[in-house]
């Protein structure tokens, strides 16, 4: 499940597990969910629209972000990193990691490189952890 802007895989938990399993993971790796976006609860209220079980956590590391935002204050507007927990029809759950290497060549600030690099091989820890 590779894209150009981020990488996953179907899990072999369901919804819920899956979403307390990458919540724990990204733990150990030194990030918080900031925040929990449910997507399809939004879509229902305001649409009255059915879709798969879809949330979007907005996972931070601390220092990482710290060290990112005082190289380029403007770095907020691609912060934080975000993990898309959803379902398909067939009832498969997938995570997917936003890949902060491509998202934060956007600012070519080569302060900001090894940091994207460091978050990425983090998330790589928590998605073979899945």
């Amino acid at each position: 499940m590779e894209t150009n802007f981020g990488f996953g895989k179907i899990v072999d938990h369901d919804f819920d597990a899956a979403i307390e399993k990458v919540t724990a993971e990204l733990q150990t790796e030194g990030f918080g969910v900031l925040s929990d976006i449910d997507v399809a609860a939004k879509i229902k209220e305001k649409l009255d629209k059915d879709m798969p079980r879809y949330r979007i956590l907005g996972a931070c590391n601390p220092p990482l972000a710290y060290q990112a935002v005082s190289a380029v204050p403007e770095i907020g507007l691609l912060l934080p990193c975000n993990v898309l927990v959803r379902e398909n029809e067939e009832g498969q759950v997938s995570v997917s990691f936003m890949d902060p290497q491509a998202v934060l060549s956007l600012v070519k600030n080569p302060d900001v490189e090894p940091l994207a690099a460091e978050v990425k091989e983090r998330l790589q820890r928590v998605l073979a952890a899945m």
